[in-house]
């Protein structure tokens, strides 16, 4: 069983920035996949980034070009970066890393205030 924990969200304004955090319980290295997700209040759960075990990262129009994704192998942590944010950007973000099983975690609140 692996646990993945968020954190880093909070309350910003917007154009403001924040990073978010999420941690594993083992080596990330383990993981095909590691992904960020987001779900607006009141909607479904949609992708925002990844980045795969080749480096290779992909983001949702509305991420490109402000949001970054990143890693710490030494921290088996993953990041994303977010600056020029915007009030739709409001929500949970969740990561979701994928070997043969795929794992989510509970979750961290970002709030974009106009």
């Amino acid at each position: 069983q692996v646990q993945l924990v968020e954190s880093g969200g909070g309350l910003a304004q917007a154009g403001g920035s924040l990073r978010l955090s999420c941690t594993a319980s083992r080596n990330i290295d383990d993981f095909n996949l590691m992904r960020w997700y987001h779900q607006a209040p009141g909607k479904q759960r949609e992708f925002v980034s990844l980045l795969n075990k080749g480096g290779t990262t992909q983001y949702s129009p509305s991420a490109k070009g402000r949001f970054t994704i990143s890693r710490d192998d030494s921290k088996n942590t993953i990041y994303l970066e977010m600056n020029s944010l915007k009030p739709d950007d409001t929500g949970v973000y969740y990561c979701n890393f994928v070997s043969s099983v795929s794992y989510w975690g509970q979750g961290t609140q970002v709030t974009v205030s106009s």
